[in-house]
């Protein structure tokens, strides 16, 4: 996939523009990120694209020394299962997070 990087937003489309991954995060007062929400389009469901989007999203954490918590509840399952490879972008704050999920852009 093509991903495209916008503040806030990380995301891919297709060759009609349409969307076809996303996640998306907000900087929070600490300074930290929150990722607040994940999307895969149906199309794509249940061939691991969004554990891939969520490998370029850490490794786009890694890269501008960023540490994250997720509301997200999949991006926070993710985190948690992969805390190993990604304990330097995991924020300590990780397992008090409020879980919500973001659907129509609102928690």
């Amino acid at each position: 996939m093509n991903w495209k990087f916008e503040n806030g937003r990380i995301y891919s489309v297709d060759e009609k523009g349409e969307l076809m991954a996303e996640t998306t995060y907000v900087l929070k007062e600490n300074g930290e990120v929150d990722i607040d929400h994940t999307y895969v389009n149906p199309v794509l469901r249940g061939q691991g694209v969004a554990s891939k989007m969520m490998e370029v999203v850490a490794e786009f954490l890694r890269e501008k020394g960023l540490k994250a918590t997720a509301s997200c509840s999949y991006a926070n399952n993710w985190l948690l299962k992969n805390k190993d490879k990604y304990s330097d972008i995991i924020s300590k704050d990780i397992e008090n997070e409020a879980i919500a999920c973001k659907i129509g852009g609102k928690h």
